[in-house]
């Protein structure tokens, strides 16, 4: 595992009539037609909760349904890169894993419930892509801040014990220092070396490092500083561990209360598990705002207030990950 990073170039992506949404990207509040509100809608299941059935660089096999909102991005039937479940029609992914392609979302599909992408399964789901909607002020150069995308699915998948949500974090959620959290994908398990057949799910523990210590890590010196305010750093300063390519849009994720939480996105690193290159993440805390006018249903958790966790609805550097 390992991330990669690709940069910016603004652009707004256009939404397409079929989709009879005649929305401004900034107030995409899907409002999934008067006749499916009247309908009685089953819940969905609680985010961050795997029901489990009983490589990234220095990681380990996951096991099946371990993280069962991992999503595989295919670009014309190969994995490409990562993404986070937020719904049953919406992921969340790494800007840059669309750079150049932004509207052609016919050569990307999402693949859901796969631990093995040499071997799917028959509970395993695929999906087109309807649109990609990135991050207003992503710019497409590397390295670039609101490396985010949300990627809009041609049509609703099923729920199971392979495929479930995520969930956001809420205002009440703290990354600390040293805090352990996880990353999970396909990538290359060492710079130049994908991952071998029959590509088992990589996991890898990270630590939360100190803003300030990466920002100092990643300065490049007359005033200019890498990291931005909607970046965090996750890893380990010997290196060795890390994520890397094909990892780019995977989760970061930390368990507050007994609940998995999309911490970050796999943005960009310089190198693979490189001594002093920590992976560098986008926020979801920084952007939560974003995702929440244009995807709805996002589950939100964080730490419990009185009753209970708290909800809400609603290679060098630039390496893609």
């Amino acid at each position: 595992m390992r991330q990669g990073g690709c940069r910016k170039t603004s652009a707004s992506t256009k939404i397409p009539d079929s989709d009879n949404q005649h929305l401004d990207p900034g107030s995409l509040a899907f409002k999934e037609s008067a006749s499916l509100h009247a309908a009685k809608i089953p819940a969905p299941p609680a985010c961050g909760k795997p029901q489990q059935l009983n490589r990234i660089v220095g990681g380990e096999d996951s096991t099946d349904a371990e993280w069962p909102w991992v999503v595989s991005i295919q670009k014309n039937r190969t994995h490409h890169c990562a993404g986070s479940l937020l719904t049953s029609r919406w992921v969340v992914t790494a800007a840059h894993c669309f750079k150049g392609t932004l509207n052609k979302p016919s050569q990307f599909s999402v693949l859901l419930g796969a631990w093995q992408l040499g071997n799917p399964g028959p509970r395993s789901q695929e999906v087109g892509i309807a649109w990609v909607q990135s991050h207003p002020v992503y710019s497409w150069e590397e390295g670039s801040r609101a490396d985010i995308a949300l990627v809009r699915l041609e049509h609703s998948i099923h729920f199971s014990e392979r495929i479930l949500p995520i969930c956001l974090p809420d205002a009440s959620v703290r990354l600390s220092p040293n805090m352990r959290c996880w990353i999970a994908g396909w990538g290359s398990i060492h710079d130049g070396v994908p991952l071998p057949h029959p590509q088992t799910l990589q996991k890898l523990e990270v630590p939360i490092i100190d803003s300030e210590v990466c920002s100092l890590l990643y300065w490049r010196g007359a005033g200019q500083g890498a990291i931005t305010e909607d970046m965090l750093c996750a890893g380990y300063l010997e290196g060795q561990r890390d994520a890397c390519l094909g990892d780019s849009g995977g989760p970061l994720m930390c368990q507050v209360e007994g609940t998995w939480l999309l911490a970050g996105i796999i943005s960009w690193g310089e190198g693979c598990a490189e001594r002093d290159r920590p992976g560098v993440y986008i926020s979801l805390a920084a952007h939560r705002s974003w995702v929440m006018r244009i995807v709805q249903g996002v589950q939100l958790r964080g730490h419990s207030q009185g009753n209970g966790p708290t909800r809400g609805t609603g290679p060098s550097r630039g390496r893609v990950r």
